[in-house]
Protein backbone atom coordinates (compact mmCIF):
# COMPACT_ATOMS: atom_id res chain seq x y z
CA UNK A 1 0.00 0.00 0.00
CA UNK A 2 1.37 3.39 -1.02
CA UNK A 3 0.71 6.33 1.24
CA UNK A 4 -0.22 9.78 -0.06
CA UNK A 5 1.79 12.86 0.86
CA UNK A 6 -0.97 13.95 3.24
CA UNK A 7 -0.96 10.57 4.99
CA UNK A 8 2.83 10.70 5.39
CA UNK A 9 2.64 14.24 6.81
CA UNK A 10 -0.11 13.18 9.23
CA UNK A 11 2.00 10.24 10.38
CA UNK A 12 5.04 12.49 10.97
CA UNK A 13 2.82 14.94 12.88
CA UNK A 14 1.50 12.09 15.03
CA UNK A 15 5.07 10.91 15.64
CA UNK A 16 5.96 14.38 16.97
CA UNK A 17 3.03 14.28 19.39
CA UNK A 18 3.98 10.75 20.50
CA UNK A 19 7.60 11.79 20.99
CA UNK A 20 6.52 14.59 23.34
CA UNK A 21 4.33 12.14 25.27
CA UNK A 22 7.15 9.59 25.45
CA UNK A 23 9.69 12.15 26.68
CA UNK A 24 7.20 13.37 29.30
CA UNK A 25 6.62 9.76 30.40
CA UNK A 26 10.35 9.07 30.63
CA UNK A 27 10.90 12.09 32.86
CA UNK A 28 7.80 11.47 34.96
CA UNK A 29 8.29 7.74 35.52
CA UNK A 30 12.07 7.37 35.34
CA UNK A 31 11.65 4.68 32.67
CA UNK A 32 14.41 4.01 30.13
CA UNK A 33 14.21 5.12 26.52
CA UNK A 34 14.06 1.48 25.40
CA UNK A 35 11.11 0.65 27.65
CA UNK A 36 9.11 3.75 26.69
CA UNK A 37 9.90 3.43 22.98
CA UNK A 38 8.78 -0.21 22.98
CA UNK A 39 5.60 0.66 24.88
CA UNK A 40 4.67 3.40 22.43
CA UNK A 41 5.46 1.35 19.35
CA UNK A 42 3.58 -1.70 20.66
CA UNK A 43 0.58 -0.12 22.35
CA UNK A 44 0.09 3.57 21.53
CA UNK A 45 0.37 3.77 17.76
CA UNK A 46 -3.10 3.01 16.39
CA UNK A 47 -4.63 2.45 19.85
CA UNK A 48 -8.39 2.92 20.26
CA UNK A 49 -9.75 5.07 23.11
CA UNK A 50 -13.54 5.28 23.53
CA UNK A 51 -14.16 4.59 19.83
CA UNK A 52 -11.41 7.03 18.80
CA UNK A 53 -8.48 5.44 17.01
CA UNK A 54 -5.08 7.07 17.42
CA UNK A 55 -3.36 7.62 14.09
CA UNK A 56 -0.36 5.52 13.23
CA UNK A 57 2.81 7.49 13.78
CA UNK A 58 5.82 7.45 11.50
CA UNK A 59 8.16 5.08 13.30
CA UNK A 60 11.36 6.59 11.87
CA UNK A 61 10.38 10.13 12.89
CA UNK A 62 9.32 8.97 16.36
CA UNK A 63 12.58 7.11 16.95
CA UNK A 64 14.75 9.91 15.57
CA UNK A 65 13.08 12.51 17.81
CA UNK A 66 13.15 10.34 20.91
CA UNK A 67 16.74 9.23 20.47
CA UNK A 68 17.90 12.68 19.36
CA UNK A 69 16.28 14.34 22.36
CA UNK A 70 17.87 11.88 24.78
CA UNK A 71 21.33 11.94 23.16
CA UNK A 72 21.34 15.73 22.76
CA UNK A 73 19.44 16.68 25.91
CA UNK A 74 22.20 18.80 27.44
CA UNK A 75 22.68 20.84 24.26
CA UNK A 76 18.94 21.14 23.64
CA UNK A 77 18.26 22.20 27.23
CA UNK A 78 20.98 24.85 26.96
CA UNK A 79 19.41 26.16 23.73
CA UNK A 80 16.03 26.23 25.46
CA UNK A 81 17.46 28.03 28.49
CA UNK A 82 18.93 30.72 26.24
CA UNK A 83 15.51 31.18 24.62
CA UNK A 84 13.70 31.50 27.95
CA UNK A 85 13.59 34.50 30.25
CA UNK A 86 16.34 34.35 32.87
CA UNK A 87 13.83 33.88 35.70
CA UNK A 88 12.37 30.78 34.01
CA UNK A 89 15.07 28.19 33.38
CA UNK A 90 13.95 24.97 31.70
CA UNK A 91 13.70 23.08 35.00
CA UNK A 92 10.96 25.51 36.14
CA UNK A 93 8.67 25.24 33.12
CA UNK A 94 5.77 22.85 32.68
CA UNK A 95 7.06 19.29 32.09
CA UNK A 96 4.92 18.92 28.95
CA UNK A 97 6.55 22.04 27.49
CA UNK A 98 9.96 20.76 28.53
CA UNK A 99 9.31 17.51 26.64
CA UNK A 100 8.03 19.49 23.65
CA UNK A 101 11.14 21.69 23.54
CA UNK A 102 13.37 18.61 23.74
CA UNK A 103 11.58 16.85 20.87
CA UNK A 104 11.52 20.01 18.74
CA UNK A 105 15.14 20.74 19.64
CA UNK A 106 16.14 17.27 18.47
CA UNK A 107 14.50 17.91 15.11
CA UNK A 108 16.05 21.36 14.80
CA UNK A 109 19.53 20.11 15.68
CA UNK A 110 19.24 17.22 13.20
CA UNK A 111 18.74 19.86 10.50
CA UNK A 112 16.79 17.62 8.11
CA UNK A 113 13.49 19.50 8.38
CA UNK A 114 13.17 23.21 7.57
CA UNK A 115 12.97 25.15 10.85
CA UNK A 116 9.70 26.84 9.91
CA UNK A 117 8.09 23.40 9.45
CA UNK A 118 9.40 22.27 12.84
CA UNK A 119 8.02 25.40 14.50
CA UNK A 120 4.56 25.08 12.90
CA UNK A 121 4.37 21.38 13.72
CA UNK A 122 5.31 21.79 17.38
CA UNK A 123 3.05 24.82 17.84
CA UNK A 124 0.28 22.48 16.68
CA UNK A 125 1.42 19.92 19.27
CA UNK A 126 1.26 22.67 21.91
CA UNK A 127 -2.31 23.45 20.80
CA UNK A 128 -3.21 19.78 21.27
CA UNK A 129 -1.95 19.86 24.87
CA UNK A 130 -3.03 23.43 25.71
CA UNK A 131 -6.08 24.23 23.54
CA UNK A 132 -7.22 27.19 25.64
CA UNK A 133 -3.93 28.60 26.85
CA UNK A 134 -1.22 31.02 25.79
CA UNK A 135 1.34 28.21 25.56
CA UNK A 136 1.25 27.90 21.73
CA UNK A 137 2.41 31.52 21.36
CA UNK A 138 5.10 30.93 23.99
CA UNK A 139 6.21 27.77 22.16
CA UNK A 140 6.36 29.70 18.88
CA UNK A 141 8.63 32.36 20.38
CA UNK A 142 10.97 29.90 22.12
CA UNK A 143 11.23 27.63 19.07
CA UNK A 144 11.94 30.58 16.80
CA UNK A 145 14.89 31.49 19.02
CA UNK A 146 16.08 27.87 19.18
CA UNK A 147 15.75 27.48 15.39
CA UNK A 148 17.86 30.57 14.75
CA UNK A 149 20.58 29.10 16.97
CA UNK A 150 20.38 25.55 15.58
CA UNK A 151 20.09 26.50 11.89
CA UNK A 152 21.28 30.09 11.44
CA UNK A 153 21.78 29.65 7.67
CA UNK A 154 18.06 29.00 7.23
CA UNK A 155 17.36 32.56 8.40
CA UNK A 156 20.11 34.35 6.46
Amino acid sequence: MTLSGNQKRAMRSAARLYAVQALFQMEHSDQSIDKVRDQFESHRFGEVFDDYEMIEGDMDTFRALLEGAVAGQARIDQMTDRALVAKWPINRIDPTLRALFRAAGAELVAGKTPPKVVIVEFVDVARAFFPEGKEPKFVNAVLDHMAREAQPDAFA
